[in-house]
Parts: structure tokens; sequence; C-alpha cells
């Protein structure tokens, strides 16, 4: 096993080349994009306004699904370690292991189905259920990997049990929190490429144009900057783990 100096050297490492790559993907790919002789249908598809658009829709939901799954998983799983609903916890884990379980489509078009209806919502919803798990459960087992006797010392201290979860449970579940989310960053940039399936958008539009129309650019050009989306989004939640954790625990 690597010594923890090691390890920490290798992640900063990481976090300096990973935007490097993130860089590269994106530039080579725009420039051998617009560097071909497009056809009027590839013009149609590979241009500025087009390529920012449906980027934007997928960073948007993206950003979206992540708050979702914070507002939703962080109280929930936090709720689930107090005594008093500690049952309730496999119960609610066991829901959200279904959404991570089951196909993402699947859940597209179920959603799809149960709404009749399209947009960004009903991409959303899915997408979000989908990605729910690694927070919530994560942040069940932070709660549970902090040590009895720093509760109890700081109830020893006079803390009320708001004061303790506030000030020494939450800030010691913070960094598996950080990893839950970071998994479900990756989670989500990567499913909402399926978005274009109920009229919400991203870059899943290239992809699916490209395919459709056997036009090998439009579906390159899509697939890659997919790629170099979810680096990136895997660094931000690398940074965040770095960086916003308890500074005893970095």
């Amino acid at each position: 096993m690597a010594a923890p100096g090691a390890q920490r050297r290798a992640e900063l490492l990481r976090l300096l080349v990973q935007p490097v790559i993130v860089l590269i993907l994106t530039i080579g790919v725009l420039v051998w994009a617009f560097r071909r002789d497009l056809t009027l249908t590839q013009q149609a598809s590979i241009n500025v306004g087009t390529i920012a658009e449906v980027t934007w829709q997928h960073v948007l939901i993206t950003a979206t699904v992540v708050l979702i799954v914070i507002a939703v998983a962080v109280p929930l799983g936090t709720l689930l370690t107090r005594d008093r609903f500690r049952r309730l916890a496999p119960i609610f884990v066991g829901i959200a292991n279904i959404g991570a379980s089951a196909p993402a489509i699947g859940l597209i078009v179920l959603c799809y189905l149960a709404t009749r209806t399209t947009g960004f919502w009903v991409g959303v919803a899915p997408i979000a259920f989908y990605s729910l798990l690694p927070v919530l459960r994560n942040t069940i087992l932070g709660y549970q990997q902090v040590d009895p006797a720093v509760i109890d010392a700081g109830r020893g201290q006079g803390m009320s049990a708001v004061q303790v979860l506030r000030r020494i449970e939450f800030p010691l579940a913070v960094p598996y929190i950080l990893a839950g989310l970071r998994t479900s960053l990756v989670l989500a940039v990567g499913t909402a490429t399926l978005s274009f399936l109920v009229s919400a958008g991203g870059l899943g539009i290239l992809i699916d144009t490209g395919y459709k129309l056997r036009d090998t650019v439009t579906l390159t050009l899509g697939a890659v900057l997919a790629v170099a989306l979810a680096l990136f989004v895997d660094w931000l939640g690398a940074l965040a783990e770095q960086f916003l954790g308890p500074k005893g625990l970095r």
C-alpha cells in the first residue's frame, strides 16, 4: 500500500494534470471539427451557437441534478442517523438503491410515460433519482464513522444535540459526503447525455444527430465534449474533497 504522503502527491499531480487533459480534449476536438470541410447539414450542428447552447444545457441539467441530490440526500441521511429514525435507514437506502440499479434510460422513459410530457424537469427528475444513492449512503456512513467518544466529549462540555451535530458530527462527515458527491457528479454528467430523449437538451443532441445521419464528425464532437465535461466535473469534485473538508482531516 502506498504511503499517505505518496498518495497525496499523486492526487495533487492529478489535480494539475486533469484540467490540462480537459483543455487538450476540448480545444483539440473543436479545432479538428471546425477545420474540416463541413457540409451544410454538418454546419447546422457544428457551429459556435449550437455547441455553446447544448453544452450550457448539459451543464444546467448536471448542476440542477446535483443541487437536488444535495438538498434531499444530506438532510435525509442526517435524519436517518438520529436514534428515532435509524431503523428507517434500510428502507430509504433500498429505495435509492433501486434508482441506482435501474437503467438510466429506463427511468427517463418511465418518467415520460408517467407524466406524458417532455422538457427540462422530465429529464432532470429521473437523473436525480439515479444519482441519489452515493450521497445518501456516504452521508449515513460519514456519521457512522464519527467516534462516539468525540460526541460524548462534546456533550460533556455542555453542547446540545444540535450543537454536537453542527460542530462535531457534520464536519467529520463532510469528507465522506464530498466523496459521494463526486460520484454523483460524474453519474449526473454522464447520464445527462440521455436527456435529449425527452427534449431536455444537452450534448446528447450532437451524439444522436451524428448517429442518425451517419455523421462521424458531429458524433465524435458530441462524444468527446461529453467526456471532457465528465472529466472536468470529476476534477471539481476532487478539488472539493481536497479543500472543503475539515482542515485537520485534509
